[in-house]
């Protein structure tokens, strides 16, 4: 409290005092910005989180320790926070900001709300709130070294979605299935296979041989894991739940089916292997004790980063199978839920993805690596989390005297040197007036086949995972105003299974969908197209801009190196590392493009998640 008293004037110590303060997130950056908020004069905050603390949270979320493991991190946050200002109030909410509880009215109440958050959907679940509620929003992130804050604010800056972000990475079908090549293909079918014996199955998730592959040109065969023999003779479907179940969970069973049987199904189509290996079928009483195709062939320093042999990664098969079989039958509920910090889980997906690996001679990963990529993580950095939420304070200053004109966005670089800063400001860009959320006339167009694509994929995989919206309505613009998606449970549930031709929609036909909770309002135009991409079922066209790189793939750390680049080249050479208010030149920053269809300021348009 001293510094703040030697800076601000009496009416500014009081103004911020006064303010309330909606912290969204209390992890690695939340818990810096607690501390930041309280120790700088704030007196009234609301913290959200609906997560719980881990083991491996303790080495940079520095309001935790080892006795708060489990517990909610809201909650203990506010009380470990609260000890740097006994007089604050602070209220913590254990719950998931995109709840209707959290309404308008409720984001209405704060002065500022500052996010501190891990995932795109609720980074715009929030944008669209305080642009619906017109509450200043301060944004950040953070991806190891990499940080960045923003300012949000309705009507002067750009919100969170008017620039395109990476795509999600996503492989078809049939390559996850038939012909996976890379390490990620076995560990995405591993996290199928869990879900399928454990958890909430989804079809598009079959871990089967396909016989619907496009390079098979047409063939047609019968598989035998999802499959039983009926009374009469007849061969009959089964899920994969249901034939575990049947065979009681039997391990050896399970192990011969996925990694003999359906190995050598797919040796049977030759059209598969004319330009490629083909995979070696295992049996369970024959296995190898070495470890084959090792991206590590060293010893390792510590258990997880040891690559298991095949012989260890069959024993961990079987006893993570009889494991998850106990807890699913103890389960109050009828699934198990994949979480890559539970033991059983994570061993599960690493054994199972190296099996697979060891048949496709793939090379095969440690536990440490693999956890990494079933779980999308990046390292997280402590300093660079208490760098971005002391910029989160700095830029929350500015908006509450009135000083809105003076806030950046502050770009926080890899590595600095004597002729490199390490923090680069950018004044703040206006909104684009072609962002499908706070422009005049929001529109998304979508290409898709109205013949096949469902009502249910529309509303889950378009309008709540791609469009991140949270309760849709949605209505044809046919004149009649027929409804095709209700957010009241069970109104429209018989439009589900039903494809989007059936509703007379076509080519250029128009959706106007809505989310009250969000106060959002979107026209999806439909553009119809027999065939897409193999995989693929929709391309969302969205706003203005070419789509960054796919997220976790290998292009997208080489941009993220070409954007530092820009971001070091475009800043003066002399001798200091940390500058204060220096604006970078836009023109400056065109001269070092990425390349000709990246000409916009690409320093400000990447979004790190």
């Amino acid at each position: 409290m001293a510094i703040v008293k030697g800076i601000f004037d009496e009416n500014t110590r009081n103004l911020i005092k006064s303010a309330k303060v909606l912290v969204v997130g209390a992890g690695g950056i939340g818990c810096e910005l607690l501390k930041n908020l309280l120790l700088s004069g704030f007196e009234n905050i609301d913290v959200i989180d609906l997560d719980t603390i881990d083991v491996s949270n303790l080495n940079r979320q520095f309001l935790f320790q080892k006795q708060h493991v489990g517990k909610s991190k809201a909650e203990v946050s506010k009380d470990s926070a609260q000890k740097f200002n006994p007089k604050a109030k602070i209220t913590a909410h254990h719950d998931n900001i995109m709840k209707p509880d959290y309404s308008l009215d409720f984001f209405k109440e704060f002065s500022i709300v500052m996010n501190a958050l891990d995932n795109r959907a609720a980074r715009s679940h929030v944008n669209r709130m305080c642009l619906a509620a017109d509450v200043p929003l301060v944004e950040s992130g953070t991806a190891g070294y990499l940080g960045q804050v923003t300012v949000i604010i309705k009507g002067q800056t750009e919100c969170y979605e008017c620039q395109p972000k990476p795509r999600q990475k996503s492989f078809p079908g049939c390559t996850i299935r038939n012909t996976p090549s890379e390490p990620i293909h076995c560990i995405v079918w591993a996290k199928h296979l869990f879900n399928q014996l454990f958890g909430e199955a989804d079809p598009d998730e079959d871990v089967s041989p396909d016989m619907a592959d496009p390079e098979l040109g047409g063939e047609a065969g019968q598989v035998a894991l999802n499959f039983d023999a009926g009374i009469d003779g007849n061969i009959q479907r089964v899920s994969t739940r249901g034939w575990a179940e049947s065979s009681g969970y039997n391990p050896v069973k399970i192990f011969n089916k996925l990694f003999r049987d359906d190995i050598k199904y797919l040796l049977s189509m030759d059209k598969l292997w004319q330009k490629r290996k083909p995979p070696q079928p295992l049996d369970w009483g024959e296995l190898p004790d070495s470890v084959a195709c090792s991206s590590n062939s060293r010893s390792a320093a510590i258990r997880e980063q040891e690559i298991w042999s095949l012989k260890k990664c069959s024993v961990v098969f079987e006893n993570t199978i009889h494991s998850l079989k106990k807890k699913l039958e103890t389960l109050s509920g009828d699934h198990l839920v994949w979480d890559k910090d539970e033991e059983d889980c994570i061993n599960f997906v690493t054994a199972c993805a190296n099996i697979r690996a060891f048949c496709f001679g793939i090379s095969q990963k440690s536990q440490f690596d693999i956890k990494s990529m079933a779980g999308n993580i990046i390292p997280a950095i402590a300093t660079t989390n208490a760098v971005i939420a002391g910029l989160l304070v700095l830029q929350a200053w500015k908006i509450l005297m009135g000083h809105s004109s003076d806030c950046r966005t502050v770009y926080l670089n890899k590595q600095p040197n004597p002729k490199k800063k390490l923090l680069v400001p950018c004044l703040l860009d206006k909104p684009n007036p072609k962002c499908y959320v706070c422009s005049s006339k929001p529109e998304v167009s979508v290409q898709l086949s109205c013949k096949t694509l469902t009502v249910k994929t529309l509303e889950e995989q378009i309008l709540k995972e791609q469009l991140h919206m949270v309760a849709p309505d949605v209505e044809i613009d046919d004149g009649k105003g027929t409804i095709l998606i209700s957010s009241e449970e069970g109104e429209t549930e018989e439009n589900k299974y039903k494809v989007l031709e059936e509703f007379g929609i076509k080519n250029g036909s128009r959706l106007k969908c809505d989310d009250f909770l969000q106060n959002f309002e979107v026209v999806l135009n439909i553009i119809h197209k027999e065939h897409l991409e193999d995989g693929v079922e929709f391309v969302v066209i969205g706003n203005a801009g070419e789509p960054l790189p796919e997220e976790n793939s290998t292009e997208l750390p080489k941009y993220k190196e070409k954007v530092q680049q820009v971001l070091e080249e475009v800043t003066e050479d002399d001798d200091l590392v940390i500058i204060e208010e220096e604006e970078v030149d836009v023109e400056k920053k065109r001269k070092h493009s990425l390349d000709e269809d990246q000409r916009e300021e690409v320093v400000k348009k990447i979004r790190i998640s």
